[in-house]
């Protein structure tokens, strides 16, 4: 059977997918803690020192791929706690919502799709 896909030799390189997607949201998600521990966090939900911190942890951990997919978890729930505070503030439909759904898209597949490559939780 032959896949009908444009570019069938980089179905290969399946792996990098997980990978990119990991890598990109660490950083954001790293850029949001440091933006709370330097008190300039206009996000929405806490905005405290603490908060930041565990963000910046969680990043960490997506960013080197160790425990992965409770690290996608942890920020699949901090973004849908994100969600819900613009929900609240009947700010639903902003534009700055989009960006975090963008964010839990991400999250989410993580959960399904494992780290990627160059992560310390690669199933051998």
């Amino acid at each position: 059977m032959h896949p009908l896909s444009l570019f069938p030799s980089l179905l290969s390189f399946g792996q990098v997918s997980p990978l990119i997607i990991r890598v990109v949201l660490g950083v954001t998600l790293a850029y949001f803690g440091y933006e709370k521990i330097k008190g300039r966090g206009q996000s929405s939900g806490s905005n405290s020192k603490m908060y930041g911190g565990v963000e910046i942890f969680i990043a960490i951990f997506l960013v080197i791929g160790l425990w992965t997919q409770l690290a996608a978890l942890l920020n699949a729930v901090i973004l849908v706690i994100k969600l819900g505070i613009k929900a609240r503030e009947k700010k639903l439909l902003s534009d700055g919502i989009n960006y975090y759904i963008l964010l839990l898209a991400m999250a989410v597949s993580l959960l399904f799709t494992g780290p990627g490559l160059f992560a310390f939780d690669l199933p051998l």
